[in-house]
């Protein structure tokens, strides 16, 4: 038992590790979908940076170092959003980047910290044209 204890401690820091960033991947995704969707259904095709950024906050609230926080301008989270048109198709596009805790880095494999950015486009209600509001 002994000498297995540091390789059991190796496997258990590397499966948290590894369940937090899945998590906050998992997140950050569903964050910006929701964004996007929200973004997009707007009646007015006017896309306000405070609504995009109030429904990205309320989905990350569960992750680490998010809860507590109003705005979306600087670390741990940033927000943006864009107006696109793709195919005849006007849209929003949101742009979310999360950047975790330090965890226990696993060198070789695992970094400590990770930046997670994903980027949902999402067509506008009715074809709306899509125009950005701070």
């Amino acid at each position: 038992m002994t000498l297995l204890m540091p390789w059991l401690l190796f496997l258990f820091v590397g499966t948290f590790d590894w369940g937090f960033f899945a998590h906050a991947l998992i997140s950050t995704e569903s964050a910006a979908r929701v964004a996007a969707l929200s973004a997009s259904i707007s009646g007015d095709g006017k896309v306000s940076a405070s609504a995009v950024c109030s429904s990205v906050l309320d989905e990350l609230k569960i992750v680490a170092n998010v809860n507590g926080l109003s705005s979306c301008s600087g670390t741990p989270v940033v927000v943006a959003s864009t107006c696109t048109t793709t195919a005849g198709l006007n849209s929003v596009q949101i742009a979310v980047t999360y950047q975790t805790l330090q965890l226990i880095p696993i060198p070789g494999l695992l970094n400590g910290q990770a930046t997670l950015y994903r980027v949902v486009q999402m067509p506008m209600k009715n074809n709306n044209v899509c125009s950005t509001v701070s």
